[in-house]
């Protein structure tokens, strides 16, 4: 077989013919550079169309990465803020702590330091969280710090909580003992006697008095020293007409020699109230008050619950 291509060419002159031989392997390697060629001319477009889009791609990751760059410094400015709020907080909870303790000194309460600390046992307040971290450096080590506070002041806004409302029924009960607790003369007139030991005016010995006495005309209002109930209103031996108010916390106060009363057995009495009238009953040198005052049924003179 030939290895040859004859080639002919007609002249632009005339009819001439020129003839032109090519071998087969020359003609196989023109069109290898031309395969070649187109190739490379479809590999570079393919290139080319891969860079434009990664190009976009890296466009758009750079757009993001701005963004995201933006949010995460908003994002430590925030933590930063929150940071010095929980400081404020922390600063806020020790203050409410102090007030609860300056309530209980003027109150004359229990001391607060009988209970648990406010941080726990024997535990004392944390450090103040620093927020000057950088806002291009890491927060995870602010961000602990702040999530360590957070849970302890959650437990110290606990403990406080229970320490307000201690402190509020702590106060009532102390209100509602000093609105039972004798503290006005229950009857205006002159001390003839006093608490404790004296003369006796029917024997002339010597025996303890376990009230005051006080003297004035028959009639003359007697009043309530404190707010209580009436749990005796009847004539009573040598004490007449005998009336007598339970005050609660172990408080009770008598009042003899009546000559009329004004309030009933379960009457419900406040301080300045009239409870009867001064009389004459009983085994008495003359009209008055026999008023007596005892703690835990024991007798204590009435002239410590008199302050006006």
């Amino acid at each position: 077989m030939s290895k040859k291509i004859t080639l002919y060419a007609m002249s632009n002159r005339g009819a001439r013919v020129r003839q032109y031989t090519v071998s087969k392997p020359f003609i196989a390697s023109v069109f290898l550079l031309i395969t070649a060629f187109l190739a490379a001319v479809g590999l570079g477009a393919y290139d080319y169309y891969n860079l434009r889009t990664a190009k976009t791609y890296n466009h758009e990751l750079s757009k993001d990465l701005e963004g995201k760059k933006d949010i995460i410094y908003i994002q430590r400015k925030q933590i930063r803020a929150f940071a010095k709020e929980i400081n404020l907080l922390k600063k806020q909870i020790l203050a409410l702590n102090s007030f609860e303790k300056q309530i209980r000194v003027i109150a004359n309460l229990d001391h607060p330091e009988a209970r648990s600390g406010l941080f726990g046992v024997g535990g004392s307040a944390p450090e103040d969280l620093d927020p000057k971290t950088g806002l291009k450096e890491k927060h995870n080590s602010l961000m602990r710090e702040m999530h360590e506070h957070s849970n302890q002041l959650m437990q110290a806004g606990i403990v406080q909580q229970k320490g307000f409302e201690s402190l509020i029924k702590e106060l009532g009960e102390q209100k509602n003992l000093l609105k039972c607790t004798p503290a006005i003369r229950p009857a205006e007139g002159v001390l003839t006697s006093l608490f404790g030991e004296r003369e006796s005016p029917f024997t002339g010995g010597s025996e303890f008095h376990k009230g005051l006495d006080i003297a004035a005309p028959v009639g003359t209002d007697v009043i309530a020293p404190a707010d209580g109930k009436v749990t005796f209103a009847d004539r009573k031996g040598s004490f007449g007409k005998l009336m007598v108010i339970n005050h609660g916390f172990g408080i009770v106060t008598r009042y003899a020699h009546l000559d009329d009363f004004a309030k009933k057995v379960g009457d419900t009495v406040k301080r300045g109230e009239k409870i009867a009238t001064m009389g004459n009953t009983g085994r008495s040198t003359g009209p008055h008050l026999h008023y007596e005052v005892r703690l835990n049924s024991v007798p204590v003179d009435p002239g410590n619950y008199i302050l006006n």
